[in-house]
């Protein structure tokens, strides 16, 4: 299974698997590995980047990079978390153009920096918030509940 081969082949960057169903998987991986494993997705095993979606919580930053394997309507979401203090990943535009706007609206969103991408500037925002302020980021208490 196509699963089996990813943890065989990056059996040191994966940090966790998890299977919804068997159509819907998930790893963990460390944010290093974010290029090397999206371009084995795409260029050995013809999966298709769809989407990205971040969220903020008390772990830190959290990216899901959404894969489609068409043939089969199997679902792949690399996962990344990142430094709460300093959110950065590198870019997947050189990879994926799709990645465009969607990198740019993260870091507008929640203050990600996207490395080597090719222009951050903002495409939501005009005149709705302050430069540098991130309508998405959360202040969390020392217990973790979210602060209003």
């Amino acid at each position: 299974m196509l699963v089996d081969e990813l943890k065989n082949k990056f059996s040191k960057e994966i940090l966790e698997t998890r299977s919804r169903n068997d159509r819907r998987v998930s790893l963990h991986i460390y944010p290093a590995s974010l290029i090397r494993i999206s371009e084995y997705l795409f260029k050995n095993l013809g999966l298709r980047f769809i989407i990205a979606s971040a969220l903020h919580t008390k772990k830190g930053f959290e990216i899901y990079y959404h894969f489609s394997l068409d043939s089969t309507g199997l679902i792949l979401n690399l996962h990344v978390l990142l430094d709460p203090e300093k959110p950065e990943v590198e870019s997947l535009t050189g990879m994926f153009e799709a990645t465009n706007w969607i990198e740019r609206e993260m870091h507008e969103l929640f203050g990600i920096n996207f490395l080597n991408h090719p222009n951050l500037d903002q495409l939501l925002s005009e005149g709705n918030w302050a430069k540098g302020v991130y309508p998405y980021r959360k202040t969390f208490k020392s217990n973790g509940e979210v602060q209003s």
